[in-house]
C-alpha cells in the first residue's frame, strides 16, 4: 500500500532526471523568425511545458525522453533568473533558454561517467532509526560493486540518535579529508533546514565537510587551505531533499567566502524529491523509499549488473523510472508517445547538481548577460 507522508503534518517518515544530444551546428540558438516570440515567462511548471517548451524542443534535436529529463532544470533556470530574462526582447529570451538547454547538455555528458557506486570506493550511509531500512540495503550493494561501507543507523537497545549523528559527521569529515571517492546515502525525515531524523542542520554538515577537507594533506603546489569537495556525492532521499542540499551548497560556498577559502568544487548532490516536494515510501514492515528502492531494483536485483555505476545511470535510468509515478504512458505503434497524468502529488522528478568551476560560472554569466562579477550558484541542476 501506498502513501505519502506530509512531515510537518504528521511526523511520519518522508522519504523522499537522459541522453545528451548531438551537438548542433555553431548558429543553433539563431532565433527563427518563424517561431512564436515568448510573450512573457510563466511561473508555473506547468505553464512552462505548455507555453515555452515547444519553441525550445524546435529549436534542439531532442527525443521527448531526453527534453523532459532538462525541462524542470530549464523551468527553475528561468525561475532563478527571471529579472534577467524578463527585461530581454521576447526572441532573446528564447534564444537564450535554448542556450541554457545545450549547456546542461554539455554538463550531463561530461559528468556522466563519475562513478557513483563502484570498486576502490566507499559509501557511507545514514538510516532512519525505528522502521528505517536494514544496513544490508547499502552494505549489500556496497558489496556487491566492491565498495566499502560504513552504515549508521540507531537501533532500539543502541546508541543515542546524538550519537549516531556525531559518528557519522565525523565519518563525513573523514571522508572530505581522504582521497577515496566516497557516496553517502541519507535515507529518512527529512525537511529543507535539516536531516530532520539525526537533527543535523545544513550547516552543521557544511561545517564537517569543510573542516575535513582543510586538514587533509594536498599537492605541494595548492593552497593547502583550497576546498575541493569533487570526490563526495550525497544522496538525499527524503522529504523535501532538494531544497536541503540547494541550502547545503549554498553554506558551504558562504561558510568558504567568510574564512577566504578558496572552493575548488562543491560535492555532486543527487536528490529524490524536486523542489517544495515531499518525498513518498511503500510501507510495509519497513518504510521503503520510492527513489532508493529503483536504485537497488536496477542496479542489484536486475541482472547482469554492470561493473560500476554512474552519474549517467542515476541521471537516465532511475530517473526515467521515476517518471512513472503518478503518471502512465502512453503506447502507439511499440513506442511511448506521452504520458497521462494520473496524480500529481505522487510526482518526485529526481535532481542532480554538478558543482560549476570558474570556466563553467563564465560561460553561464556570458549566455545570460551577466556581469563578470556576477554572483551565481556553484551548484547546477542538470537534470
Amino acid at each position: 500500500m501506498r502513501y505519502l507522508f506530509l512531515l510537518a503534518a504528521t511526523g511520519l517518515l518522508c522519504f523522499a532526471r537522459g541522453l545528451s544530444s548531438a551537438s548542433e551546428p555553431a548558429d543553433s540558438t539563431q532565433v527563427n523568425p518563424s517561431l512564436p516570440a515568448i510573450s512573457s515567462l510563466p511561473d508555473s511548471f506547468a505553464g512552462f511545458v505548455r507555453d515555452i517548451s515547444p519553441l525550445i524542443t524546435a529549436k534542439r534535436s531532442m527525443t521527448p525522453k531526453q527534453y523532459r529529463q532538462i525541462e524542470p532544470s530549464l523551468y527553475y533556470l528561468s525561475r532563478l533568473h527571471a529579472e534577467t530574462l524578463a527585461v530581454l526582447p521576447p526572441p532573446r529570451q528564447l534564444a537564450t533558454l535554448v542556450k541554457l538547454a545545450e549547456f546542461i547538455d554539455r554538463k550531463r555528458e561530461a559528468t556522466g561517467q563519475k562513478v557513483v557506486i563502484g570498486p576502490n570506493q566507499k559509501l557511507i550511509g545514514l538510516l532512519d532509526p525505528a522502521r528505517g531500512l536494514d544496513r544490508k540495503e547499502i552494505t549489500t550493494i556496497a558489496a556487491s560493486y566492491g565498495a566499502q561501507s560504513d552504515v549508521f543507523k540507531q537501533e532500539k537497545n543502541g546508541e543515542t540518535i546524538r550519537q549516531i549523528a556525531g559518528a557519522f559527521l565525523s565519518a563525513v569529515s573523514d571522508a572530505a579529508a581522504s582521497i577515496t571517492p566516497t557516496t553517502i546515502v541519507v535515507l529518512g525525515h527529512g525537511s529543507p533546514e535539516e536531516i530532520q531524523s539525526y537533527a543535523i542542520p545544513f550547516g552543521t554538515l557544511a561545517d564537517s565537510l569543510i573542516a575535513g577537507r582543510l586538514r587533509t594533506s594536498q599537492p605541494a603546489d595548492r593552497n593547502p587551505a583550497t576546498v575541493n569537495l569533487s570526490h563526495i556525492i550525497l544522496i538525499c532521499d527524503d522529504c523535501f531533499s532538494t531544497d536541503f542540499q540547494i541550502n547545503l551548497a549554498a553554506s558551504i560556498e558562504k561558510k568558504c567566502a567568510a574564512h577566504n577559502l578558496p572552493l575548488d568544487s562543491l560535492p555532486f548532490f543527487i536528490a529524490g524529491t524536486n523542489r517544495d516536494r515531499v518525498g513518498h515510501a511503500d510501507v510495509g514492515e519497513k518504510f521503503v523509499p520510492h527513489f532508493w528502492r529503483e536504485v537497488i531494483q536496477l542496479f542489484y536485483i536486475r541482472l547482469p549488473r554492470p561493473k560500476q555505476v554512474t552519474l549517467r545511470d542515476f541521471f537516465e535510468k532511475v530517473d526515467n523510472t521515476m517518471y512513472g509515478y503518478g503518471r502512465t504512458p502512453i503506447v502507439e505503434g511499440g513506442a511511448v508517445i506521452g504520458y497521462h497524468v494520473n496524480d500529481p502529488e505522487m510526482f518526485q522528478d529526481p535532481v542532480f547538481f554538478i558543482p560549476l568551476d570558474l570556466d563553467d560560472l563564465a560561460t553561464l554569466r556570458a549566455i545570460l548577460g551577466l556581469d563578470a562579477a556576477a554572483p551565481l550558484p556553484r551548484a547546477f541542476d542538470i537534470g
